[in-house]
């Protein structure tokens, strides 16, 4: 597993999204990371926003590339939840992607990153 942090001053390439629980992105060094979830049993984790235009992130180094965790609003739904935001930043604009992950409170709910090359 690698750290959000590790795309900081990168330049990426382009970002691929594969449904709604992958995403690719390819730096101009060649490098290519995951973002996903690693799936066990009885949770589900899904990308449920972009806020902002991933075309912004491509071209210019990231300037910021940080991971914040929240637990959301209670609710009858699940049984545990949490909110993923990832924030991303380039000269260009701001992206914030926020992943959704719920489950009956004995599963990960969190999003795997990796080097995938």
């Amino acid at each position: 597993m690698a750290s959000i942090e590790t795309l900081l001053n990168k330049t990426l390439s382009s970002i691929e999204q594969v449904g709604n629980d992958e995403l690719y992105f390819l730096t101009t060094e060649g490098d290519k990371f995951k973002m996903y979830h690693e799936q066990d049993c009885c949770e589900s984790v899904w990308l449920e926003e972009t806020i902002g235009d991933l075309e912004d992130l491509i071209g210019s180094p990231l300037l910021m590339a940080e991971e914040v965790i929240e637990s959301p609003p209670e609710s009858d739904n699940y049984e545990s939840a949490t909110w993923t935001f990832y924030k991303f930043a380039t000269i260009k604009g701001y992206v914030t992607l926020r992943w959704v992950g719920e489950s009956n409170g004995y599963y990960s709910e969190t999003v795997d990153f990796c080097k995938v090359n």
